[in-house]
This record gives C-alpha cells, structure tokens and sequence, in this order.
C-alpha cells in the first residue's frame, strides 16, 4: 500500500513539474516574440531594412500580404524590395508604434496580432500616416522565432470603396 501512495506521489510530483516547465517554456516563447516585434519595431524606426528583414525567415516560402500592391509578395528577397522601395520614400524620421500586440504560442508555430501606426514624409512633402491592422504567423527554427507569413490590412468602407488609413477601434 504504501508502494502505491509513493508511486502516486511521484507521479503527481512529475504532473507539476511538467506543467511548470511547460508555463516556463510558454513565457519564455512570448517574450521572444516580443521582443522580436520590438526589435521589428526599433528598425523601422531607423528605416533599416536589413535590421527588419532580420524579423523574417528568409526563404522563398515566406508571404506577405501588403497593403501595398501588389497583392502579395512571395519570398523573403521580393519583400525585401517593397521595404526598400516603401522606406526609400520616406524623407526625414519615421514615426512607428505598435499597440495591442497579442500573442498565442505553441511550441513551433505561434500567431499574433498587433496595430501599428506609421507616419512618414513622401518626397513631395506629404504626411503619410496610416494605421494598420497586421497578423503575423511565426515559426520557430534553431531556438529563434521568425515571422513566416504575415498579413497587413485596413478597414474598408463598403459604401464608398475607400480604405480607412486612420481608423480607430
């Protein structure tokens, strides 16, 4: 009898144990990502490309959907050419913030979502301020997550056809 109570014991012990390291793995995932979105976040500020595509798997896999035609881009070289050309058109600082960023982990692929607020100078000396709504799917590979697949969007009003660039909840 007593055989069986340590059994039960131990395996209770094992149960919690798993379950605190499962907690600890789950916490230690969503501050990679998050501190991958910040670092995201930190490049687009300075208008480094290279620093942003480093958020990204670069593989011929990844898709984005812009908004930004054209539709979507297919690849990490592809995406890379519309941050360039994107940024390229900015004249002056850039002013980037992220909000309401939410994040949901497994122990390879996770999700996430977040608002994101740009605002830039054209070379024509027009504002552009656009508010976005961006999912990304993320992929962990080597220890380190990524984005693999990400989709930007911004409301549109049926009535008029007309994209929302400054909407608010």
């Amino acid at each position: 009898m007593r055989r069986i109570g340590l059994w039960i014991a131990i395996l209770v012990a094992g149960i919690v144990s798993a379950i605190a390291i499962g907690a600890n793995a789950k916490a230690d995932d969503d501050a990679g990502i998050k501190a991958l979105e910040d670092q995201f976040a930190t490049a687009v500020k300075a208008k480094d490309v290279d620093k942003i595509m480093a958020s990204y798997e670069k593989s011929a896999d990844l898709v984005v959907f812009d908004v930004i035609p054209p539709r979507q881009y297919t690849g990490w070289d592809a995406y890379k050419k519309d941050w360039q050309g994107f940024l390229g058109g900015c004249q002056g600082p850039v002013t980037f913030e992220m909000a309401d960023l939410s994040v949901t982990t497994g122990p390879k692929i996770a999700f996430g979502h977040s608002i994101q607020h740009f605002v830039c100078t054209d070379a024509k000396g027009n504002k552009q301020d656009v508010t976005l709504r961006v999912t990304d799917g993320y992929r962990k590979t080597k220890g380190k997550w990524l984005i693999a697949h990400e989709h930007i969007s911004v409301p549109v009003d049926v009535a008029t056809g007309k994209a929302d660039l400054t909407s608010k909840p």
